[in-house]
Protein backbone atom coordinates (compact mmCIF):
# COMPACT_ATOMS: atom_id res chain seq x y z
CA UNK A 1 0.00 0.00 0.00
CA UNK A 2 1.57 3.18 -0.90
CA UNK A 3 1.13 6.29 1.35
CA UNK A 4 -1.30 8.40 -1.49
CA UNK A 5 -3.41 5.27 -0.78
CA UNK A 6 -3.18 4.65 2.79
CA UNK A 7 -4.00 8.52 3.16
CA UNK A 8 -7.33 8.79 0.98
CA UNK A 9 -8.59 5.49 2.87
CA UNK A 10 -8.73 7.51 5.46
CA UNK A 11 -9.77 10.80 4.48
CA UNK A 12 -12.58 9.82 1.84
CA UNK A 13 -14.58 7.94 5.09
CA UNK A 14 -14.62 10.86 7.71
CA UNK A 15 -17.72 12.86 8.41
CA UNK A 16 -17.45 16.37 10.17
CA UNK A 17 -17.86 16.39 13.81
CA UNK A 18 -18.27 18.86 16.00
CA UNK A 19 -19.15 19.28 19.52
CA UNK A 20 -20.82 21.80 21.96
CA UNK A 21 -20.52 22.08 25.48
CA UNK A 22 -24.34 22.03 26.11
CA UNK A 23 -24.57 18.56 27.90
CA UNK A 24 -25.10 17.65 31.65
CA UNK A 25 -23.55 14.98 33.48
CA UNK A 26 -27.56 13.62 34.90
CA UNK A 27 -28.01 10.19 34.13
CA UNK A 28 -27.94 8.02 37.75
CA UNK A 29 -29.04 5.21 39.03
CA UNK A 30 -28.76 3.34 42.48
CA UNK A 31 -28.31 -0.31 43.01
CA UNK A 32 -30.82 -2.25 45.69
CA UNK A 33 -28.97 -4.42 48.85
CA UNK A 34 -27.52 -7.16 47.45
CA UNK A 35 -25.15 -9.29 48.83
CA UNK A 36 -22.83 -11.87 46.76
CA UNK A 37 -19.51 -13.57 47.27
CA UNK A 38 -17.45 -11.62 44.57
CA UNK A 39 -14.22 -14.10 44.32
CA UNK A 40 -16.57 -17.70 43.81
CA UNK A 41 -19.10 -16.10 41.65
CA UNK A 42 -19.45 -18.36 38.42
CA UNK A 43 -18.53 -16.76 35.03
CA UNK A 44 -21.30 -16.51 32.24
CA UNK A 45 -21.54 -15.55 28.18
CA UNK A 46 -22.40 -12.12 28.30
CA UNK A 47 -25.68 -12.32 25.99
CA UNK A 48 -26.37 -8.29 26.20
CA UNK A 49 -23.22 -8.07 23.97
CA UNK A 50 -22.55 -8.72 20.54
CA UNK A 51 -20.22 -11.33 19.38
CA UNK A 52 -20.04 -12.48 16.05
CA UNK A 53 -17.49 -15.30 16.78
CA UNK A 54 -16.27 -17.36 19.91
CA UNK A 55 -12.23 -16.39 20.59
CA UNK A 56 -10.23 -18.27 22.89
CA UNK A 57 -9.23 -15.97 26.09
CA UNK A 58 -5.35 -17.14 25.19
CA UNK A 59 -5.98 -16.24 21.92
CA UNK A 60 -7.39 -13.07 22.40
CA UNK A 61 -4.99 -12.05 25.28
CA UNK A 62 -2.18 -12.64 22.76
CA UNK A 63 -3.75 -10.72 19.95
CA UNK A 64 -4.16 -7.78 22.62
CA UNK A 65 -0.06 -8.24 23.79
CA UNK A 66 0.95 -7.90 20.06
CA UNK A 67 -1.14 -4.65 19.37
CA UNK A 68 -0.29 -2.72 22.09
CA UNK A 69 3.71 -4.33 21.88
CA UNK A 70 3.56 -3.05 18.11
CA UNK A 71 1.72 0.28 18.35
CA UNK A 72 2.54 1.73 21.64
CA UNK A 73 5.74 3.22 20.58
CA UNK A 74 4.38 5.55 18.00
CA UNK A 75 1.48 6.57 19.79
CA UNK A 76 3.86 7.89 22.37
CA UNK A 77 6.29 9.46 19.95
CA UNK A 78 3.29 11.26 18.78
CA UNK A 79 0.66 11.53 21.23
CA UNK A 80 2.80 11.15 24.43
CA UNK A 81 2.08 8.84 27.48
CA UNK A 82 -1.72 9.26 27.46
CA UNK A 83 -3.50 6.38 25.43
CA UNK A 84 -7.04 7.43 25.66
CA UNK A 85 -9.79 9.68 24.48
CA UNK A 86 -9.83 13.15 25.19
CA UNK A 87 -12.41 15.39 26.26
CA UNK A 88 -13.74 18.59 24.27
CA UNK A 89 -16.11 21.42 25.79
CA UNK A 90 -16.40 23.35 22.39
CA UNK A 91 -16.50 22.75 18.78
CA UNK A 92 -13.19 21.61 17.06
CA UNK A 93 -13.12 21.53 13.29
CA UNK A 94 -11.89 18.73 10.98
CA UNK A 95 -8.30 17.83 11.46
CA UNK A 96 -7.89 21.29 13.36
CA UNK A 97 -6.00 22.11 16.56
CA UNK A 98 -3.00 21.78 17.75
CA UNK A 99 -1.68 18.82 19.35
CA UNK A 100 -1.24 20.25 22.31
CA UNK A 101 -4.65 20.87 22.79
CA UNK A 102 -5.70 17.00 22.00
CA UNK A 103 -3.18 16.42 24.61
CA UNK A 104 -5.02 19.03 27.20
CA UNK A 105 -8.02 17.55 26.49
CA UNK A 106 -6.85 14.33 27.48
CA UNK A 107 -5.73 15.37 30.62
CA UNK A 108 -9.02 17.02 31.56
CA UNK A 109 -10.70 13.84 30.82
CA UNK A 110 -8.66 12.32 33.74
CA UNK A 111 -9.97 15.14 35.60
CA UNK A 112 -13.62 15.20 34.61
CA UNK A 113 -14.24 11.52 35.19
CA UNK A 114 -12.64 11.90 38.52
CA UNK A 115 -15.02 14.97 39.73
CA UNK A 116 -17.95 13.37 37.84
CA UNK A 117 -17.38 10.18 40.15
CA UNK A 118 -17.25 12.55 43.02
CA UNK A 119 -13.41 11.03 44.03
CA UNK A 120 -12.47 13.11 47.51
CA UNK A 121 -9.62 15.18 47.01
CA UNK A 122 -9.22 16.35 51.11
CA UNK A 123 -6.62 14.78 52.39
CA UNK A 124 -8.69 12.42 54.59
CA UNK A 125 -10.49 11.62 51.66
CA UNK A 126 -8.64 11.05 48.35
CA UNK A 127 -7.61 7.56 47.42
CA UNK A 128 -4.30 6.42 49.08
CA UNK A 129 -3.91 3.24 46.82
CA UNK A 130 -5.10 3.28 43.22
CA UNK A 131 -4.93 0.16 41.27
CA UNK A 132 -5.11 1.28 37.19
CA UNK A 133 -6.49 -1.81 35.05
CA UNK A 134 -5.10 -1.08 31.18
CA UNK A 135 -2.36 1.10 32.42
CA UNK A 136 -1.01 1.50 28.96
CA UNK A 137 2.51 3.35 29.41
CA UNK A 138 1.83 4.78 33.18
CA UNK A 139 -0.01 7.95 31.97
CA UNK A 140 -3.00 7.92 34.27
CA UNK A 141 -1.30 6.13 36.71
CA UNK A 142 1.86 8.75 37.46
CA UNK A 143 -1.30 11.61 37.17
CA UNK A 144 -3.03 10.11 40.03
CA UNK A 145 -0.16 9.51 41.73
CA UNK A 146 0.69 12.95 41.69
CA UNK A 147 -2.89 14.48 42.77
CA UNK A 148 -3.27 12.21 45.46
CA UNK A 149 -0.24 11.10 46.56
CA UNK A 150 -1.21 7.64 46.16
CA UNK A 151 0.33 4.85 45.69
CA UNK A 152 -0.38 2.81 42.11
CA UNK A 153 0.31 -0.08 40.56
CA UNK A 154 -0.73 -0.58 37.25
CA UNK A 155 -1.05 -4.05 35.24
CA UNK A 156 -1.47 -4.23 31.26
CA UNK A 157 -0.82 -7.44 29.27
CA UNK A 158 1.87 -6.00 27.27
CA UNK A 159 5.14 -6.23 28.56
CA UNK A 160 6.58 -3.37 26.19
CA UNK A 161 4.01 -1.03 27.85
CA UNK A 162 5.63 -2.31 31.20
CA UNK A 163 8.87 -2.03 30.55
CA UNK A 164 8.30 1.65 29.15
CA UNK A 165 5.80 2.53 31.88
CA UNK A 166 8.55 2.03 34.28
CA UNK A 167 11.50 3.70 32.31
CA UNK A 168 9.20 6.56 32.31
CA UNK A 169 8.25 6.40 35.37
CA UNK A 170 11.75 5.98 36.96
CA UNK A 171 12.88 9.06 35.21
CA UNK A 172 10.32 11.01 36.78
CA UNK A 173 11.52 9.79 40.13
CA UNK A 174 7.99 7.96 41.38
CA UNK A 175 9.51 4.10 41.34
CA UNK A 176 8.58 3.88 44.87
CA UNK A 177 4.82 5.47 44.57
CA UNK A 178 4.08 4.03 40.87
CA UNK A 179 4.53 0.25 39.98
CA UNK A 180 3.57 -1.88 36.92
CA UNK A 181 3.40 -5.49 35.93
CA UNK A 182 1.93 -8.03 33.36
CA UNK A 183 -1.52 -9.08 34.62
CA UNK A 184 -4.79 -10.46 33.30
CA UNK A 185 -7.50 -7.93 34.43
CA UNK A 186 -9.93 -10.91 34.90
CA UNK A 187 -7.21 -12.55 37.15
CA UNK A 188 -5.67 -10.15 39.35
CA UNK A 189 -2.71 -10.85 41.63
CA UNK A 190 -3.83 -8.65 44.26
CA UNK A 191 -5.83 -9.66 47.63
CA UNK A 192 -9.11 -8.20 48.57
CA UNK A 193 -9.88 -5.50 49.85
CA UNK A 194 -6.79 -3.86 48.69
CA UNK A 195 -7.79 -0.32 46.32
CA UNK A 196 -9.22 3.01 47.52
CA UNK A 197 -9.72 3.74 43.80
CA UNK A 198 -10.13 1.08 40.85
CA UNK A 199 -9.52 2.78 37.66
CA UNK A 200 -10.05 1.01 34.73
CA UNK A 201 -9.80 3.81 31.55
CA UNK A 202 -10.52 2.11 28.53
CA UNK A 203 -9.26 -0.96 29.10
CA UNK A 204 -13.09 -2.58 29.31
CA UNK A 205 -13.84 -2.82 25.89
CA UNK A 206 -10.83 -5.21 25.23
CA UNK A 207 -12.34 -7.87 28.58
CA UNK A 208 -14.13 -11.52 26.80
CA UNK A 209 -15.99 -11.73 30.31
CA UNK A 210 -17.75 -8.42 31.46
CA UNK A 211 -19.34 -10.39 34.62
CA UNK A 212 -15.50 -12.08 35.75
CA UNK A 213 -14.20 -8.35 34.12
CA UNK A 214 -16.98 -6.47 37.13
CA UNK A 215 -16.37 -9.12 40.09
CA UNK A 216 -12.80 -8.66 40.19
CA UNK A 217 -13.11 -4.88 39.96
CA UNK A 218 -15.10 -5.73 42.86
CA UNK A 219 -12.95 -8.03 44.76
CA UNK A 220 -9.96 -5.70 44.43
CA UNK A 221 -11.83 -2.59 45.77
CA UNK A 222 -11.54 -1.92 49.67
CA UNK A 223 -14.64 -1.32 51.64
CA UNK A 224 -15.69 2.44 50.93
CA UNK A 225 -13.59 2.08 47.80
CA UNK A 226 -14.71 3.39 44.28
CA UNK A 227 -14.64 1.95 41.31
CA UNK A 228 -14.28 3.92 37.91
CA UNK A 229 -14.89 2.59 34.21
CA UNK A 230 -14.63 4.46 31.62
CA UNK A 231 -14.89 2.34 28.31
CA UNK A 232 -16.47 1.80 24.80
CA UNK A 233 -19.80 0.52 24.81
CA UNK A 234 -23.06 -0.27 22.17
CA UNK A 235 -26.16 1.95 22.05
CA UNK A 236 -29.42 0.52 24.32
CA UNK A 237 -31.52 -1.41 22.60
CA UNK A 238 -35.20 -0.05 21.75
CA UNK A 239 -38.04 -1.81 23.29
CA UNK A 240 -39.08 -3.37 20.53
CA UNK A 241 -35.31 -4.90 19.47
CA UNK A 242 -33.63 -8.16 20.54
CA UNK A 243 -30.19 -7.50 18.83
CA UNK A 244 -28.62 -4.65 16.74
CA UNK A 245 -29.18 -3.88 13.54
CA UNK A 246 -27.18 -6.52 10.91
CA UNK A 247 -25.22 -2.74 9.74
CA UNK A 248 -24.29 -2.36 12.88
CA UNK A 249 -23.11 -5.70 14.11
CA UNK A 250 -20.93 -5.81 11.02
CA UNK A 251 -19.41 -2.29 11.89
CA UNK A 252 -18.66 -3.49 15.11
CA UNK A 253 -17.00 -6.75 14.03
CA UNK A 254 -14.52 -4.78 11.77
CA UNK A 255 -13.31 -2.66 14.65
CA UNK A 256 -13.40 -5.59 16.44
CA UNK A 257 -10.97 -7.38 14.15
CA UNK A 258 -8.63 -4.40 14.28
CA UNK A 259 -8.42 -3.25 17.94
CA UNK A 260 -8.63 -7.29 19.33
CA UNK A 261 -12.09 -6.83 21.19
CA UNK A 262 -14.49 -9.78 21.93
CA UNK A 263 -18.08 -8.86 22.82
CA UNK A 264 -19.54 -5.33 23.11
CA UNK A 265 -22.27 -4.61 25.80
CA UNK A 266 -24.29 -1.51 26.74
CA UNK A 267 -24.23 0.75 29.49
CA UNK A 268 -27.43 -1.05 31.16
CA UNK A 269 -25.16 -4.35 31.34
CA UNK A 270 -22.74 -2.37 33.34
CA UNK A 271 -24.92 -1.46 35.87
CA UNK A 272 -26.57 -4.70 36.03
CA UNK A 273 -24.01 -6.47 36.61
CA UNK A 274 -22.96 -3.96 39.68
CA UNK A 275 -26.14 -4.44 41.16
CA UNK A 276 -25.62 -8.33 40.76
CA UNK A 277 -21.70 -7.62 42.89
CA UNK A 278 -23.64 -5.53 45.74
CA UNK A 279 -22.10 -2.48 45.02
CA UNK A 280 -24.07 0.73 45.77
CA UNK A 281 -24.20 4.45 44.69
CA UNK A 282 -23.90 3.49 41.01
CA UNK A 283 -24.36 6.15 38.17
CA UNK A 284 -23.43 6.09 34.41
CA UNK A 285 -23.03 9.01 32.04
CA UNK A 286 -22.87 9.18 27.83
CA UNK A 287 -20.06 10.95 26.72
CA UNK A 288 -19.96 10.28 23.11
CA UNK A 289 -20.69 13.95 22.58
CA UNK A 290 -17.39 15.65 24.62
CA UNK A 291 -14.84 12.71 23.02
CA UNK A 292 -15.97 13.42 19.02
CA UNK A 293 -13.07 15.16 17.91
CA UNK A 294 -10.92 12.96 19.20
CA UNK A 295 -10.44 10.09 16.31
CA UNK A 296 -10.37 12.69 13.84
CA UNK A 297 -7.23 14.39 15.49
CA UNK A 298 -5.74 10.52 15.90
CA UNK A 299 -6.17 10.31 12.25
CA UNK A 300 -4.81 14.11 11.20
CA UNK A 301 -2.03 12.57 13.02
CA UNK A 302 -1.20 9.06 11.59
CA UNK A 303 -1.41 10.99 8.02
CA UNK A 304 1.56 13.49 8.82
CA UNK A 305 4.99 12.56 7.65
CA UNK A 306 6.26 11.46 11.05
CA UNK A 307 2.21 9.09 11.82
CA UNK A 308 2.86 7.14 8.35
CA UNK A 309 6.51 6.57 8.76
CA UNK A 310 5.76 5.16 12.47
CA UNK A 311 3.04 3.43 11.18
CA UNK A 312 5.16 1.10 8.50
CA UNK A 313 7.76 0.83 10.61
CA UNK A 314 5.80 -0.55 13.28
CA UNK A 315 4.14 -2.93 11.23
CA UNK A 316 0.47 -4.68 9.40
CA UNK A 317 -0.78 -4.51 13.32
CA UNK A 318 -0.63 -1.20 13.93
CA UNK A 319 -1.51 -0.59 9.89
CA UNK A 320 -4.94 -2.31 10.83
CA UNK A 321 -5.43 -0.57 13.68
CA UNK A 322 -5.23 2.83 12.33
CA UNK A 323 -7.52 1.75 8.72
CA UNK A 324 -10.25 1.07 11.54
CA UNK A 325 -9.89 4.77 12.68
CA UNK A 326 -12.52 5.87 10.33
CA UNK A 327 -15.12 2.67 11.30
CA UNK A 328 -14.76 4.57 15.35
CA UNK A 329 -15.70 8.08 13.65
CA UNK A 330 -18.93 6.17 11.85
CA UNK A 331 -19.85 4.28 14.76
CA UNK A 332 -19.43 7.55 16.71
CA UNK A 333 -21.55 9.32 13.99
CA UNK A 334 -24.38 7.04 13.50
CA UNK A 335 -24.97 6.89 17.43
CA UNK A 336 -23.87 2.75 17.76
CA UNK A 337 -20.47 3.65 19.66
CA UNK A 338 -21.12 5.14 23.28
CA UNK A 339 -18.54 6.40 25.48
CA UNK A 340 -19.38 5.33 29.10
CA UNK A 341 -18.81 6.16 32.34
CA UNK A 342 -20.08 4.00 34.83
CA UNK A 343 -18.78 4.71 39.16
CA UNK A 344 -19.96 2.38 41.94
CA UNK A 345 -18.99 2.26 45.66
CA UNK A 346 -18.00 -1.17 47.46
CA UNK A 347 -20.20 -0.81 51.00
Amino acid sequence: MTMACFTATFTSTIPLIAVTNSASHKPTRQAPSIVRTLRDTKSETDISCYASRAVQPSELNNGIKNFYDSSSGIWEDIWGEHMHHGYYESEVPLFKGSLSLHQDAQIKMIEEALAWARIPEDESGRPKSVVDIGCGIGGSARYLARKYGAKVHGITLSPRQVQRATEITAAEKFRNQVTFQVADALNQPFPDNEFDLVWSMESGEHMPDKKRFVSELARVAGRGGQILIVTWCHRELLPTETSLKQNEKELLDKICDAYYLPAWCSASRYIQLAEEFGLKEIKTADWSKFVAPFWPAVIGSAISLKGLSGLFKSGWTTIKGALAMALMVQGYRQGLIKYTLITARKP
